[in-house]
């Protein structure tokens, strides 16, 4: 049976949404098991809604051995029993959309895990199976057969390759229990066509499509004739990222998209080398919004600020596409410890944000000001990138400890059987209970600003700001509408005249007489 969707219909309202991730496994836990899941979900959605978040992207809740926190798919129509059943998921799909909020599940095409059934059987039948064909089997190199086909490095370290009894290899870019799909072959694309459909007959209201940017390998799988490939990424098309071809996969995907009422959409998480080339994922025929990993990895600088926040409109504009804007995932560090300035500097970055034209996404936590937790016992670390001698540093566990909701002690609300990841003894602070009400906390300023996005005719959708003239290391800012934005990104205060009445502060002010002292790491929203 298929639920109702009974989200009001509203064109093109993913061009300037508010999109918060849920990280499944931290959100909220529903069975007491330390383990958050589907019921946990689906009992704090009304918290979303309070906090004015217009939709909820859930991470990976498929069926799968979590070798990489279900990012390793053997079932992409069932659910992993640890979050709870296909039924759970439909209600979660339901309750959000009565409560007016939209859901965007995680779509992981480029690789599945070997439990999956395809894989399985290509083991079983051995070389020459036709099911090989639908993954990237190869003989290796050297007199027996002992080398990798190529010299691709796994993103979590090592090689890309992996060997089987029988002596052949097969690709996978990420950890060896992840084995790239084949997609040259038409089963792979059908299966996929389906995959979406069933889910959007769910009532699902798009997908995010994890390594957008890597189901296309170059023919003939080549070398990449060098050494350090991991400090390539981003920085250039490579054999195995950002080929042309994946540009025909997602022309069929809109095909399927737009047979469906609601105005579903797909975001892909693309890393490319300039956001020009990110546009191209987006062009009008293609996918709908793209994560902006340019502003992302950008500096607290202002002039750095305004070049990522130029270039990533400008790239945008000729395809008619709305840039997105993000701070923290599951995959960096919280951004509150990464710009290096703690809490003022976060919520300064947050209102920076929030006031830039188009869809901005917030990851699960940052509302309550969460650090990232640098001091997690190796025993307890979960991360396969961790455990690769050669591999990245295994970081990702940190921003994904569970949240706090409320009480004084560890697990602080999140279920009544602890946490599958120890949380900080100090975090009593910061759960939602301690935070709501009170004026100066993190999470009541999220939930003025996202008020104030939903209400303020300056603030949303769009594709041009108009700069300002300011002191060196402030950022200021014109929307159209009567807003101006006004950020100091220096630590120390810096003299200016107020352009109209403060609407939204990220720290106390205390404006006078047209003329104040505007503190270090702070942004503030002003009403002409």
């Amino acid at each position: 049976m298929t639920p109702q969707h009974d989200v009001t219909p509203a064109t093109d309202w993913w061009r300037d949404a508010v999109i918060y991730q849920v990280y499944p496994r931290s959100f909220a836990d529903g069975n007491g098991d330390g383990m958050g899941d589907l019921a946990g979900i689906r009992s704090r959605l009304p918290y979303l809604r309070d906090l004015g978040v217009d939709a909820v992207w859930l991470s990976p809740f498929y069926a799968s051995p979590q070798a990489d926190a279900g990012y390793d798919v053997a079932d992409y129509r069932a659910i992993d029993p640890m979050f709870g059943t296909l039924p759970d998921a439909e209600a979660v799909i339901r309750d959000a959309h009565g409560l007016g909020l939209r859901i965007i599940v995680d779509l992981v095409p480029n690789h599945c895990s070997d439990q999956h059934a395809w894989f399985r059987r290509a083991l079983a039948e051995g070389p020459g199976s036709t099911l090989r064909e639908r993954f990237h089997f190869r003989k290796g190199r050297g007199e027996n057969g002992e080398q990798p086909p190529n010299d691709w490095e796994s993103l979590f370290g090592g090689p890309a390759w992996t060997r089987v009894p029988d002596g052949e290899w097969y690709l996978h870019l990420f950890a060896p229990e992840q084995p790239d799909f084949n997609w040259d072959h038409p089963a792979v694309r059908d299966e996929f066509r389906s995959v979406l459909r069933f889910w959007l007959d769910l009532g699902v209201d798009g997908f995010r499509v994890d390594v957008a940017h890597g189901l296309v390998k170059a023919p003939g799988l080549p070398d990449m004739g060098h050494g350090e490939q991991l400090r390539l990424l981003g920085n250039q098309v490579l054999p195995f990222f950002d080929q042309d071809g994946v540009h025909d996969i997602y022309r069929s995907w809109r095909t399927v998209l737009d047979e469906y009422a609601g105005d579903r959409i797909a975001v892909a998480e693309a890393w490319t080398p300039t956001v020009e080339r990110t546009a191209r994922y987006l062009r009008p025929d293609e996918l709908h919004q793209a994560f902006n990993f340019h502003y992302l990895n950008t500096d607290w600088d202002a002039a750095a600020l305004r070049e990522a926040i130029d270039t990533s409109l400008d790239a945008m504009r000729p395809v008619s596409a709305p840039t997105t804007w993000v701070l923290s995932n599951h995959d960096v560090v919280r951004h509150r410890t990464r710009l290096g300035g703690g809490l003022e500097r976060a919520r300064a970055a947050t209102l920076l944000m929030l006031a830039l034209p188009g869809s901005a996404y917030l990851y699960q936590g940052e509302e309550l000001g969460l650090p990232e937790v640098t001091d997690l016992p190796d025993e307890v670390r979960q991360d396969p990138s961790f455990f690769r001698d050669a591999g990245q540093e295994g970081l990702r566990d940190g921003c994904r400890v569970p949240l706090p909701w409320s009480g004084d002690v560890a697990p602080y609300g999140f279920g009544t059987g602890g946490s599958w990841l120890p949380q900080p003894a100090d975090w009593a602070a910061l759960t939602v209970e301690a935070q709501t009400g009170d004026p100066d906390s993190t999470l009541e300023l999220y939930r003025t600003a996202l008020s104030l996005r939903r209400t303020h005719p300056a603030l949303g959708a769009g594709a041009f700001v108009e700069w300002l003239d300011a002191p060196a290391g402030v950022v200021a800012f014109r929307r159209p509408g009567g807003l101006v934005c006004t950020v100091n990104t220096t630590a120390a205060p810096v003299r200016l005249a107020a352009p109209g009445r403060v609407l939204l502060s990220s720290r106390r002010l205390d404006p006078s007489d047209g003329d104040f002292a505007l503190p270090g790491d702070t942004t503030v929203w002003f009403e002409e």
